[in-house]
């Protein structure tokens, strides 16, 4: 079951879960209240998810028993149903267990009446019997009538799901797929006809005649095609240079120029596929079958060589020039099957498929049957040219395939123990290399201002802050825009109708997450300095008819708010301060209302206080004096009466609640503050984690606090109770919320200037300390050390995949920089990156750029490509193709993964063929270029045109 992580940490502090919260355990004030989880629901749905929740981030995920105590102590509220989610076994080989948050939302109709969907979600665990008995159930067909059940492409296309005990992973439904229904006739005959296949090449799909439309980008249009010739295929056409659906055989395509239909969500796996596709070697090799000479069953590392068939066969369809788009079903349901983590359709992450695609194929292909074990070695300060020829050919005696030809380098890693200064040297093979960017500095956050003065709406504004900054960076960047000085400002979270958190100036701005509401209350005093007066929060409360809805038989509304009160006050003042606090949307009493003496609240808001905006502050000296004065008068005398005690607070506050718009017997038509009106609320102090402390005493309206009864502090919640009637007549619940925008929100910040990729690869190679969560453990010393590590390039591939680190992560954020990053389409010289004195010159030419243009955890991938026939650059976007230019590619803020191919590969053809014979690695490792049979033995140990690791 899914809770939203906020309740769940209120609950926590209701409990005293941790230690730090053990004060306000028990404290009604941070009572949970019932199980709210619309934090995690689309608007208006009491079932969708938000896309791209992250566990523990956003949801914390419960077992049954521990969810139904849960909801036998607070309730679920009204009008939600739990999410509830199955526990599902994902992978064919490589199972585990895990939580199924996502489920997959399927269109069901009837084969009579398609224009009639209905829309359910199902387990991945679901089988195609479960969903065909939920589809009768739904469309009230008779047990008695029989059935059958298709998956609808297109328009249509039909494929039927024939298979009852196949799982809804195995069939390979998507997200969104379209199911049909259709009964058979009273004479035996099926509408749609047999589902057998007419030909070898319908592979099981059935489809209806349809007149071929106009060529048109229109989707409509492109919806309207037959499908042939394979179960991968849809059929494309070509027009202007634009290429996504015809009829096979009217148009021949260019090999290469062919786009990948999304299957939900999987743009990702679109965008890494079109790169790899357009890496010229790696297809070469499978175009020439060249891998089925290759292929390892029984490497216990790899997929049985699934894999690499299947992706062999998609790559078949992409450059076998007769369509534009193929549908990758069965590719994604084997990548699903041997990585459960890509096996739903959820957005995922490009590169991780890319790292997962590259060690699948390289372990199907593997040449290396029985790896041996093999004992690693420091370099000890041996020379590094012997110790990197050492690290290579260990390397090839258990990595040898395809992928090591082409994408693997040699990196040198410097290990430095701060405590004994020992130096520790490895030589590490890598498939990628991934580069940080520059960190952005700065963040924006979007919070609401609070004025003192009661009449002021809050104010949003978008203020701008140091990303590793603390909440005075906050307040200083609010006082610029508002005018209001830092000092005077107090930082709070709110959250379900109370304060979730209130910050201190040094507290870190990464515990604020993007979806947190933060207010800023602008406070009169000095909360560290003033010992006269304290800050106390309120929240309000409305009372419930059926107390069973709550713990407390009343829950929360509207805004929490803090207000600023003196430490000895009279409960007549407060509720005249606090009233004041709400005047601006709580509605002043009618004349036959005060005339009947049944309400004690204001008469207006005219507000022609002294304090500053018109407020008279709740610490001047003539109210502070006053308050003193009645302290004496009653400390050493008995309390008295009620109605003396009304005369009494008569004098509390002189002629100032009068004239700061406070009830008292002149604005109130001569009626006593006490006693006789009729409150518009109650109020309660809850203090220390103690409830309804009854330090007012009946026969008395003084608070008073002395050395046996503590003080209101920081700790204390103030809660106002509403009657339901009075609420509704009085509280005007939008004007509580309404609020307003500074131009600031508006604001977009300036296009920050680009960073060169040259200077990620030198923050890559740059020197820099381990973290205290990732010590390095020195054989010296015999303890684990915050060593400084140095990473440095020794030999790079024929083909270099740059991944460009631009997503972050932490305890309370996600981030995506949306650095610009420059980058050469060609001649990218990595000479000078390369600590290898006997490499030449390396240089490459850009090949293929993955792009994802959206936030974290979201967006869409595409993909740039430079086909190898034609030279020619184009833009893939699922099933989509065109052509593109190159100022479209450089200086992106939305490049992710670069791919580059190094120019002595590249021919007339834009592929060098890679020899089998020649990468035996000691010359790779090196940097050495292995010669020719003409000059192999000429000047053997002449170094100076050595390159860098190349394996033809």
């Amino acid at each position: 079951y899914l809770v939203d992580s906020r309740w769940f940490k209120q609950w926590k502090k209701y409990v005293g879960f941790d230690s730090w919260d053990k004060y306000q355990m028990g404290d009604q004030n941070v009572y949970p209240g019932p199980i709210d989880n619309s934090g995690l629901l689309k608007d208006g749905d009491s079932q969708s998810l938000k896309e791209h929740l992250i566990d523990e981030l956003d949801y914390i995920l419960l077992p049954t028993e521990g969810w139904n105590r849960l909801v036998s102590w607070y309730t679920l509220m009204e009008g939600q149903e739990p999410i509830a989610r199955k526990v599902v076994e994902q992978g064919m080989f490589v199972k585990h267990c895990k939580v199924e948050v996502y489920l997959t939302e399927l269109k069901l109709c009837e084969n009579g009446n398609m224009n009639n969907v209905v829309t359910r979600r199902f387990s991945k665990a679901d089988t195609i019997d479960t969903i065909e008995k939920e589809i009768r159930k739904i469309f009230n067909i008779p047990g008695e009538k029989e059935t059958r059940l298709w998956n609808k492409y297109m328009s249509n296309t039909f494929e039927p799901l024939n298979k009852p005990d196949s799982t809804i992973q195995d069939a390979g439904l998507y997200q969104g797929q379209v199911l049909v229904i259709e009964q058979k006739n009273e004479d035996g005959t099926w509408p749609r006809g047999p589902s057998t296949p007419k030909s070898p090449g319908a592979s099981n799909f059935s489809t209806l005649p349809k007149i071929s439309p106009s060529l048109s980008n229109n989707y409509n249009n492109m919806n309207n095609r037959n499908v042939k010739n394979s179960n991968y295929c849809l059929p494309s056409y070509t027009a202007y240079k634009n290429y996504d659906y015809s009829e096979p055989g009217r148009h021949n395509e260019q090999p290469g120029l062919c786009g990948l239909s999304n299957l939900g969500n999987t743009c990702f796996m679109n965008s890494a596929i079109q790169c790899l596709s357009n890496t010229p070697p790696l297809t070469e090799y499978f175009l020439n079958d060249k891998y089925q000479e290759e292929l390892n069953f029984d490497n216990p590392l790899g997929m049985r060589g699934e894999i690499a068939k299947s992706y062999a066969e998609l790559i078949k369809q992409m450059w076998s020039g007769k369509y534009s788009y193929v549908t990758p079903r069965a590719f994604k349901t084997q990548v699903g099957r041997f990585a459960p983590q890509f096996s739903g359709y959820q957005q995922q992450d490009c590169q991780e498929l890319l790292a997962f695609l590259l060690d699948g194929l390289h372990e199907d292909l593997n040449r290396i049957r029985k790896k041996p074990y093999i004992q690693l070695k420091d370099a000890d300060g041996r020379p590094d040219k012997v110790v990197a020829e050492e690290a290579w050919e260990n390397h090839l005696k258990r990595n040898d395939s395809i992928i090591v030809d082409i994408f693997h380098g040699l990196f040198k890693s410097t290990l430095v123990c701060p405590e004994c200064a020992k130096i520790s040297v490895t030589f590490d093979p890598f498939c990628y290399l991934t580069l940080p960017l520059p960190m952005k500095k700065e963040r924006t956050l979007e919070v609401y201002l609070v004025r003192m003065d009661p009449l002021a709406k809050p104010m949003q504004y978008k203020v701008v802050v140091p990303k590793i900054g603390n909440i005075l960076d906050l307040c200083t960047a609010l006082s610029a825009l508002s005018g209001v000085a830092a000092d005077k400002m107090i930082v709070t979270d709110i959250y379900n109708h109370r304060f979730h958190r209130i910050f201190g100036m040094d507290e870190n701005l990464s515990s604020i997450m993007e979806r947190d509401d933060i207010y800023v209350f602008e406070i009169a005093i000095n909360r560290t300095e003033d010992t006269e007066q304290v800050i106390i929060p309120v929240c309000l409360r409305e009372k419930c008819r059926h107390t069973s809805y709550s713990h407390s038989g009343s829950s929360l509304f509207g805004q929490p708010f803090l207000i600023a009160v003196p430490r000895n006050n009279t409960e007549d003042k407060l509720y005249n301060l606090l009233l004041l606090r709400m005047c601006r949307y709580v509605k002043t009493c009618t004349e036959s209302e005060d005339t009947e003496g049944s309400l004690h609240c204001c008469k207006d808001h005219g507000i022609n206080g002294n304090g500053p905006n018109g407020i008279h502050e709740e610490g001047s000296p003539s109210e502070m004096e006053t308050d003193e004065q009645d302290d004496e008068s009653s400390q050493d005398q008995e309390l008295p009466s009620e109605n003396e005690n009304s005369q009494s607070e008569d004098s509390v506050g002189g002629d100032n609640d009068s004239e700061n718009g406070l009830c008292t017997e002149d604005t109130c038509k001569g009626q006593p503050l006490t006693g006789h009106k009729k409150r518009l609320f109650t109020f309660q102090f809850n203090n220390l984690g103690n409830t309804d402390i009854n330090y007012i005493k009946d026969d008395t309206r003084h608070i008073r606090f002395d050395d046996r009864q503590p003080r209101l502090d920081e700790r204390s919640f103030l809660a106002l109770d509403w009657d339901p009637e009075l609420k509704k007549r009085y509280f005007d619940d939008s004007a509580a919320e309404d609020f307003e925008k500074h131009e600031s929100v508006e604001y977009k910040p300036p296009k920050k200037p680009f960073v060169k990729l040259k200077d990620c690869i030198e923050l890559f190679t740059t020197k820099e300390k381990l973290g205290a969560e990732d010590p390095w453990y020195c054989p010296n010393c015999k303890e684990h050390q915050q060593a400084t590590k140095k990473l440095d390039l020794w030999s790079l591939p024929p083909v270099l995949v740059v991944h460009l680190k631009r997503f972050s992560y932490s305890r309370y954020m996600r981030d995506k920089l949306d650095t610009l990053v420059d980058f050469p389409i060609n001649d990218l010289d990595m000479s000078e990156f390369l600590i290898n004195p006997n490499a030449g010159p390396c240089r490459y030419n850009l090949i293929a750029v993955s792009n994802h243009y959206g936030g974290m955890g979201g967006g869409h991938y595409t993909a740039f490509a430079n086909n190898k026939d034609d030279g020619k650059w184009y833009y893939f976007d699922d099933s989509s193709v065109s052509t593109a230019c190159e100022d479209q590619i450089v200086a992106s803020t939305f490049s992710y993964v670069l791919f580059y191919q190094r120019q002595d590969t590249i021919s007339g053809t834009g592929f060098f063929p890679l020899d089998r014979e020649t990468k035996q690695g000691a010359s790779a490792a090196t940097g050495i270029p292995l010669e020719s049979d003409e000059d192999s033995n000429e000047n053997d140990n002449d170094i100076e045109n050595e390159n860098c690791m190349h394996t033809n």
